[in-house]
C-alpha cells in the first residue's frame, strides 16, 4: 500500500529523529509498501525518502513549485509530482495514499494531521492515521485534545480516528490492519505491464 509519510523538515533538530525516520523509510520498504512525502530531501523527509530506497522501496514525491528551490526537490524518487501550490499538495499527497504516519514534526506537521485527523473524525475518510512518537513530542498535544474532549469541544469518536504508538512495529501493525490500497496510478499499471 502507498504510505503517507508527514515529518519534519527542518534542520536543527536532535540526529535521534532523523534516525527514526530512516529506520521507518527501511521498515516501509521492507514490508513491501511504497512511500508517499513531502518530495524534499532535507532532514526527516530526506532521511526517510533515502532509506525507502536504499531498502529497495518505491517512494512518490509531491512538492510546490514554491519549495523546490528552498528544500531541494527529491529528484531521485521514483515518481516527483511537482504542484502549484501547498494546498494541491496535500491534496494530491491524501488521493495517493492508503494511510496515513505521523513522525515528530514542526507546525507543517501538525496542520497535516489535524487535517487528516478531521477528516477522518468527520467520516470524509476511514483510512489508518497513526502517530509514531517515541519520545513523547505529541503528549502535550493528546492531553490537549483530552481536555477540549472533557469540555465539550470535540466529539468522543476523536480518540477513535487515530492511533498513538511509541514503536516502529506498533505503528506499522495499526497501519497495516485496517489500510486498503488505493487503485494503482496510470504509471503504476504500465510499470507493472512494461
Amino acid at each position: 500500500m502507498n504510505i503517507c509519510v508527514y515529518c519534519a523538515s527542518s534542520l536543527k533538530i536532535d540526529q535521534k529523529y532523523l534516525t527514526l525516520a530512516a529506520e521507518v523509510g527501511a521498515e516501509l520498504a521492507r514490508r513491501g509498501h511504497t512511500l508517499v512525502s513531502g518530495g524534499a530531501t532535507v532532514s526527516c523527509m530526506g532521511a526517510v525518502t533515502a532509506a525507502t530506497r536504499r531498502a529497495g522501496g518505491r517512494t512518490i514525491g509531491v512538492i510546490p513549485q514554491v519549495l523546490v528551490d528552498i528544500e531541494v526537490a527529491d529528484r531521485d524518487s521514483n515518481e516527483l509530482i511537482v504542484t502549484a501550490d501547498m494546498r494541491e499538495r496535500k491534496g494530491v499527497m491524501d488521493a495517493r495514499s492508503d494511510a496515513f504516519l505521523v513522525l515528530p514534526g514542526g507546525i507543517g506537521t501538525l496542520e497535516e494531521l489535524f487535517e487528516m485527523w478531521t477528516s477522518r473524525v468527520l467520516g470524509i475518510h476511514d483510512r489508518p492515521l497513526v502517530i509514531l512518537d517515541p519520545w513523547g513530542l505529541y503528549t502535550p498535544l493528546r492531553q490537549l485534545v483530552e481536555n477540549m474532549y472533557e469540555e465539550g469541544f470535540t466529539r468522543a469518536n476523536v480518540f477513535d480516528a487515530i492511533s498513538w504508538t511509541t514503536t516502529i512495529d506498533d505503528a506499522f501493525t495499526h497501519l497495516e490492519r485496517r489500510a486498503q490500497p488505493v487503485r494503482p496510478s496510470v504509471a503504476e499499471l504500465g510499470e507493472a505491464a512494461g
